[in-house]
């Protein structure tokens, strides 16, 4: 039996090029996993969308008979389970989303991943907003917010935080506008989203030309506006934001472990006013002067300009 020899420099070349092959097929695997999750993102885009355009908020185009929305991996936009008004018609016309009640600085995050399509502002509309397209073939609106916190074009995961939460544009008060549309056409968020519970109403919602609007009205008196007016901070941002009395409020159950933690990981940020110091602010929100700092990135002498946003945890 023949035997092929190889010579000793041809042992050593393939001895040295074995941990390159092995780091090039590591490579090519982070790269098919990023053109993977690219196709993912921009297929169901791709069969709903023609193209990128930046010039409307929206703008309604011919919807599919039907079309399954995937809503397992998202993100509450807020952790305010207050539901201030309902999709449907209001003061002699149609409002398209619901108003989230939440206060000017609240932590506005990203529903779903997706690519940031416009940032905007529109004085006597969404005041500051912010269009998001995701890969399940949503687009979610955030309206009224006091800052912007993303770029056009920006690709942004669930749960990034995108904005802040304020009071622009044609407006009565602090709130989170939000909108959920499919081909520019407006479908009741309540539909897919429970505020008061904090999660999807399921993993997939089936959308259905024929019975969409049918559905959002039963979603609405299921999980729209609650009864009463009067809330506390505590319970806009916390467990019992859902209940309308301070009798309910006592008798509503603890806060899950689940919501704790996502409350505790929320980004929360301060905007600077005349007058304001590194210091001052640190001591505002019970934290060190060392830690405000590491947590922004910044120097202890930084000087700060009114309207800058500082991050406290």
């Amino acid at each position: 039996m023949a035997v092929a020899a190889i010579p000793a420099m041809g042992q050593d070349l393939m001895a040295r090029q074995a941990p390159v092959d092995r780091k090039m097929k590591a490579v090519d695997t982070f790269q098919l996993r990023r053109l993977i999750m690219r196709e993912q993102l921009e297929s169901p885009m791709a069969d709903l969308y023609e193209g990128w355009d930046k010039t409307y908020a929206h703008k309604a185009t011919e919807l599919p008979d039907s079309f399954r929305i995937n809503l397992k991996d998202f993100c509450m936009p807020t952790v305010s389970r207050v539901v201030t008004s309902n999709f449907g018609p209001r003061w002699g016309r149609m409002h398209k989303g619901l108003d989230i009640k939440v206060y000017t600085g609240d932590t506005i995050r990203a529903a779903f991943s997706g690519k940031v399509r416009m940032v905007r502002y529109e004085a006597s509309g969404y005041g500051k907003y912010i269009v998001i397209r995701h890969g399940n073939g949503l687009e979610t609106i955030y309206g009224h917010l006091s800052k912007q916190l993303v770029k056009e074009d920006q690709e942004v995961k669930a749960g990034d935080v995108i904005g802040l939460g304020g009071n622009t544009g044609r407006s009565t008060g602090s709130h989170l506008h939000f909108e959920t549309r499919l081909c520019g056409v407006a479908l009741n968020p309540a539909i897919m989203f429970d505020f008061k519970n904090q999660d999807v109403v399921d993993d997939t919602y089936m959308f259905r030309k024929k019975t969409y609007e049918r559905e959002g009205l039963a979603a609405t008196r299921l999980r729209g506006k609650n009864d009463d007016a009067g809330y506390t901070r505590e319970q806009v941002q916390g467990a019992g934001a859902g209940v309308s009395s301070p009798r309910a409020a006592e008798e509503a159950p603890a806060t899950s472990k689940r919501e704790k933690k996502a409350m505790a990981k929320a980004a929360q940020y301060y905007k600077v006013k005349k007058g304001d110091t590194l210091y001052s602010i640190a001591k505002k929100h019970g934290m060190t002067l060392k830690e405000l700092c590491n947590l922004n990135h910044l120097g202890t002498k930084a000087k700060l300009r009114a309207g800058q946003i500082i991050r406290f945890s």
